[in-house]
C-alpha cells in the first residue's frame, strides 16, 4: 500500500512540476511577444516594460491564448500598425519556442 501512495505522491508532485514550468513558459513567452509588440509601436525601454506586463496580465483574462492574441492585435491597430491576427499568432507560436529553450536551457 504504501508503494501505490509514494506513486502517487510522486505523480502529483511531477504533475505540479510541469504544471509550473509551462505557466512560466506562458509567462516568458507573453513577456516577448509584449516586446516585439513595444517595439513596432516604437515604445521607450520603461514603457515596453510595462506594456509587456500588461501582456502578461491579459493571460489572466480567460483560457487559452485568444486573450493575449486580442490585446496584442487591439493595441498595435490603435497605434496605426499594419499587423493581422495570423502575424500575431505565429509570432506567440516563436515566441514560446524562444521562451521554452531559454527556461528549459537555464537562460
Amino acid at each position: 500500500m504504501t508503494s501505490f501512495s509514494d506513486k502517487e505522491r510522486a505523480h502529483e508532485a511531477k504533475f505540479a512540476r510541469d504544471e509550473d514550468t509551462e505557466f512560466r513558459i506562458a509567462a516568458r513567452r507573453n513577456r516577448l511577444l509584449g516586446g516585439w509588440a513595444a517595439e513596432k509601436m516604437g515604445l521607450t525601454a520603461a514603457e515596453a516594460d510595462a506594456y509587456a506586463k500588461e501582456v502578461i496580465q491579459a493571460d489572466f483574462e480567460e483560457a487559452g491564448d485568444e486573450d493575449v492574441i486580442r490585446k496584442v492585435l487591439g493595441d498595435l491597430t490603435a497605434a496605426g500598425i499594419e499587423v493581422d491576427e495570423a502575424e500575431i499568432r505565429a509570432t506567440l507560436e516563436a515566441k514560446s519556442v524562444e521562451a521554452r529553450r531559454a527556461l528549459m536551457g537555464g537562460v
